[in-house]
C-alpha cells in the first residue's frame, strides 16, 4: 500500500518540474512583429504563414490616415492605405532578416504600385518598420538586393497604425484554394518558393 504522504510529495515534485519546463519554453520564445506590403494581402498571408517560426499572419491596412478603413475605401487607391500583412514571429526560430529575404522573393519590388494584374497604390511594395532596428535592417537588406534588373521602389516607412482587414480576407487562400485567383496567382507563387 502506497503511503499517501509520499504520493502527494511525488505528485508535487512532478507538477513542479513540468511547470519549470513550461516556463523555460515560454521565456525562450521571442515574439516580434513585422508588417509588409507586397501586393495583394491574400498572397502575402499565404506565403508568410507557411514559414517555420511564424506564429500568425493577419491581413490588414497600413499607411493611410482615416481611422478604420474598409476594403472598399482602400480599393479606390485614394485612401493612402496599402494592403499589408502583420506577421507575428518567434525571432528565436526565424529572424527579421530571414523574413526580409522572403519579402524580396515573393513579389517584384521594382514595379511601382503594381503586382501582376493588381494595380493601384494599395498594392505598393512597402516595409513598415516598428523600431529603428527594423528600419536599419530593412534598408541594409534592400541595398544588398542584386537579383532585380530595375531599381527597387519599395518604401521603408514607420508603422503608425495597423488595421485588421475584414474577416472574409483572413486565411483567404486556405479557405478558397479552388478560387481562380488562388489557383492562378497564389498557388504558382507558393510553388516557386517551395511552400506547401
Amino acid at each position: 500500500m502506497l503511503d499517501t504522504g509520499k504520493s502527494i510529495f511525488i505528485a508535487i515534485v512532478v507538477f513542479s518540474s513540468i511547470d519549470v519546463h513550461q516556463q523555460k519554453d515560454i521565456k525562450m520564445e521571442k515574439n516580434e512583429t513585422a508588417v509588409f506590403g507586397a501586393g495583394c494581402f491574400w498572397c502575402t498571408e499565404a506565403v508568410f504563414e507557411r514559414l517555420d517560426g511564424v506564429k500568425s499572419v493577419m491581413p490588414g491596412y497600413a499607411g493611410g490616415s482615416k481611422p478604420n478603413p474598409t476594403y472598399e475605401e482602400v480599393c479606390t487607391g485614394k485612401s493612402g492605405y496599402a494592403e499589408v500583412a502583420e506577421i507575428t514571429f518567434d525571432s528565436s526560430k526565424i529572424s527579421y532578416e530571414n523574413l526580409l529575404n522572403v519579402f524580396w522573393e515573393c513579389h517584384d519590388p521594382t514595379t511601382l504600385n503594381r503586382q501582376g494584374a493588381d494595380e493601384g497604390t494599395q498594392y505598393r511594395s512597402v516595409i513598415f518598420f516598428t523600431d529603428e532596428s527594423q528600419r536599419s535592417l530593412a534598408e541594409k537588406s534592400m541595398a544588398a538586393q542584386k537579383m532585380f534588373k530595375g531599381p527597387i521602389v519599395t518604401q521603408v516607412v514607420p508603422l503608425i497604425r495597423f488595421y485588421k482587414a475584414e474577416n472574409y480576407h483572413q486565411k483567404y487562400y486556405d479557405n478558397n484554394a479552388n478560387a481562380p485567383y488562388c489557383r492562378f496567382v497564389i498557388k504558382p507563387k507558393l510553388d516557386k518558393l517551395k511552400l506547401k
